[in-house]
């Protein structure tokens, strides 16, 4: 075990990744949301987290016993990175809807993608976390070259994943009689685009190759996720009236 200084490195190591790519997206909330909110959703995802490991370590075991090839093995078939994009999905938009669906601050279709950002930058920073201590073993080289790939791959992976869920979960808020239908398509969206993207680091012999599919497919969705953002600004605009409106409104009331 790395003395209490490492240890206390290699988190913040973790952190830094997730801090920067929530800093990024949270400015582009025209009405910033309550910072303890913001923290609490993180932390959710953080904790959370636990559970998606748990079910993907479980899946491997079973797999293993069923087929007879290595837990290893398994953990890098198509069918486990299928298995772990579902279950990851799922846990960050139940930590979203456990924590944040019934809160009165939730008021604001934007709302959905910026709370859906924070709790998967939340779960990436625990999946950072570990994987320093995994291999801090390495060499100091080693853990930087990681830090370095998850900054601009895994953790960005999970912040763009969650926000094209919450951009669902956001339209959802003008068709509330289809909220189930664009909540599961959210989810089967962002399973497909978080598949992808692990097949795209694993299915090619050579990692440079891999790594060249998988940046574009996360530039590509990047591109997205800011149109997503502003698509649902100006929606919701359009929707919701102005305040001369509201004001204008309430003085006919008053004179009728």
């Amino acid at each position: 075990m790395p003395p209490l200084p490492i240890n206390i490195i290699l988190v913040t190591l973790g952190l830094i990744p997730s801090l920067v790519w929530l800093y990024f997206y949270t400015r582009k909330d025209c009405h910033p949301e309550p910072k303890n909110l913001l923290a609490q959703t993180f932390l959710m995802g953080i904790v959370i987290s636990p559970v998606a490991i748990l079910l993907q370590f479980s899946f491997a075991q079973l797999a293993s016993t069923i087929t007879g090839i290595s837990q290893a093995a398994t953990q890098n078939t198509s069918y486990f990175f299928l298995w772990a994009a579902v279950v990851e999905e799922v846990i960050k938009f139940y930590a979203v809807r456990m924590l944040i669906m019934g809160s009165p601050e939730f008021d604001e279709p934007i709302d959905a993608m910026i709370y859906m950002i924070t709790a998967g930058l939340g779960f990436a920073a625990m999946e950072n976390i570990l994987v320093m201590f995994r291999v801090f073993p390495d060499g100091t080289q080693a853990t930087l070259a990681t830090w370095t790939l998850r900054f601009t791959g895994a953790t960005l992976l999970h912040a763009l994943s969650s926000g094209l869920m919450g951009y669902f979960l956001a339209m959802s808020w003008f068709f509330q009689d289809h909220k189930k239908k664009l909540v599961f398509i959210g989810l089967i969206m962002a399973t497909v685009f978080h598949f992808t993207f692990n097949i795209f680091l694993s299915a090619f012999d050579n990692r440079l190759t891999g790594l060249v599919y998988s940046t574009a497919l996360l530039l590509i969705m990047a591109f997205l996720v800011s149109i997503l953002f502003d698509k649902i600004k100006e929606r919701h605009t359009r929707t919701t009236p102005g305040l001369a409106t509201i004001v204008s409104n309430k003085a006919i009331n008053l004179l009728r």
